[in-house]
């Protein structure tokens, strides 16, 4: 995690009594779920994707969709919901994005998604919950 100060502030042994072990690995160290595996990447229902560590509210249904990589996909968080970082593990150069208010690790954003923003927000399904409306 980074120095940044967040809204939600907790202690890494609280955030692992509060977290399975799979959501603290990814939302706490940055670790990723193997594709295909969420099944919040088949959700269809109409509702608000949370935060799984802090429940803030991260992306509307309505911007979900099918972006063939085996992670729940965005093209567009909700205002003020997410911040990013540069992240340069493996080798490579991604943009990685996070929860704004606990500064839980969500996945990375990619500039290969569709209108209108052309953004792909690929989201670890672990790292979310899904809030039916």
């Amino acid at each position: 995690m980074t120095d940044e100060k967040y809204p939600v502030q907790k202690s890494e042994q609280e955030w692992q009594q509060e977290l399975s072990a799979d959501q603290f690995r990814v939302l706490r160290e940055h670790g990723t779920e193997r594709a295909g595996t969420s099944p919040l990447n088949f959700e269809k229902r109409t509702g608000i994707f949370n935060c799984a560590a802090c429940g803030n509210a991260l992306f509307e249904s309505s911007t979900k969709y099918e972006s063939g990589s085996g992670w729940p996909s965005f093209w567009k968080p909700l205002p003020g919901a997410v911040a990013t970082t540069t992240d340069t593990t493996h080798g490579m150069k991604r943009v990685e994005v996070h929860c704004k208010n606990c500064g839980g690790h969500l996945g990375h954003v990619f500039n290969d998604g569709p209108a209108p923003t052309g953004e792909r927000y690929c989201m670890n399904g672990v790292s979310l919950k899904f809030d039916p409306k």
